[in-house]
């Protein structure tokens, strides 16, 4: 009996199936699983239509990279790109500051990747703002049901202790009795 992918199998391999990177009899078990479940199905759509964009946006900037080609052999565009992580980062004197800015004005190529570092450099920003939140909540919550729990069992813990000492004093208090009533 041949065993069955998952859900979460098909989308691991998602990738490699469009690929074409999955042996013959695993491509089959994909197909196979693809043909019958339609959530995966509809998945596979998406990630076909999301990879069609991709490779629509890495043909345009081919074309785009082919018409800028002369700006990327210019000395002044490569000066620029050595110098944009410390540019960004605040890291340049003002003379070698000035010069970026420069280029940046006047090469539509460097201005066009000033851009694009910027705008990426805010979605890291955000992406990891979300996500601090996201944990400061999750961390907090987990800390103090963590606390919570561990002094309901303390609590618990404690009650049953005193209540097992007092029955032990009290079998003892009657074994004494019993004792000493039967000397």
């Amino acid at each position: 009996m041949k065993k069955q992918l998952t859900c979460e199998q098909v989308m691991a391999l998602m990738t490699f199936y469009v690929e074409n990177k999955l042996s013959d009899q695993l491509a089959k078990q994909v197909k196979e699983h693809l043909d019958s479940c339609e959530v995966c199905r509809e998945n596979f759509r998406n990630f076909q239509e999301l990879l069609g964009k991709f490779i629509e946006i890495e043909d345009s900037e081919k074309f785009i990279n082919n018409k800028f080609d002369k700006d990327y052999n210019n000395k002044q565009y490569q000066i620029f790109r050595k110098n944009l992580s410390a540019y960004l980062d605040n890291e340049l004197d003002i003379n070698e500051n000035l010069k970026i800015k420069k280029i940046a004005i006047t090469n539509p190529l460097a201005r066009r990747d000033l851009e694009n570092m910027y705008n990426f450099k805010k979605l890291l920003h955000e992406s990891f703002k979300k996500t601090e939140n996201d944990l400061k909540f999750d961390f907090a919550k987990n800390i103090v049901f963590s606390l919570e729990s561990d002094k309901t069992l303390n609590d618990n813990y404690s009650f049953f202790k005193l209540s097992f000492i007092y029955v032990f004093i009290i079998i003892i208090i009657l074994a004494g009795s019993y004792y000493i009533l039967h000397l």
